[in-house]
């Protein structure tokens, strides 16, 4: 697998273009060749994918996906959050999704933190933050209590087809976890 990790950023000063004028040219590459698929916002197989923001998951190719399969919603941990909430029951209720796959993974780095997080954002900026950050110990608890969360929303119209699994990341697969 190659990986774009001896990419100089001009982080250090010098003339090379930073990553994000990368990915900019890297999109009129991929812009020339277009083509208009001619499909809307309505995935193909109604289901929306909750995962973790972590780099090393490509879910697309991990679960078989093309584009306009499915919504993808991703942050730190995976974590069913109100804006997670948001945006199943916009895609639930305005774009038809009916499923939902919740993936967490192994060597989370949110099992490496704590709340003790917003403290010393705190400390350091001087305003602690809004936001939790749903740090935990137990990867397969905190697949269900994500489950049980999108289970018990009363704004999503679709919760029997709630189904949740911890992705590997030495090894591709998935591991399906109990609700119970």
């Amino acid at each position: 697998m190659s990986t774009s990790a001896s990419f100089s950023d001009g982080a250090d000063g010098s003339d090379h273009p930073t990553v994000t004028d990368r990915l900019v040219s890297a999109n009129q590459r991929y812009a020339s060749g277009f083509e208009d698929p001619g499909m809307d916002a309505r995935p193909v197989l109604h289901v929306a994918v909750v995962a973790c923001m972590d780099a090393r998951l490509d879910l697309h190719d991990a679960l078989g996906l093309e584009l306009g399969d499915c919504h993808t919603i991703r942050n730190a941990g995976g974590v069913v959050t109100d804006d997670v909430i948001r945006s199943l029951t916009i895609s639930q209720r305005a774009l038809g999704t009916r499923s939902v796959i919740l993936i967490h993974h192994t060597n989370c780095g949110l099992e490496s933190l704590t709340e003790d997080f917003r403290h010393e954002l705190e400390d350091e900026v001087g305003q602690r933050p809004s936001w939790a950050v749903e740090a935990f110990r137990d990867v397969d608890q905190d697949v269900r209590q994500s489950m049980q969360r999108v289970r018990t929303s009363p704004f999503l119209l679709h919760t029997d087809d709630v189904r949740g699994f911890v992705f590997d990341v030495t090894q591709g697969l998935l591991r399906e976890i109990d609700p119970t």
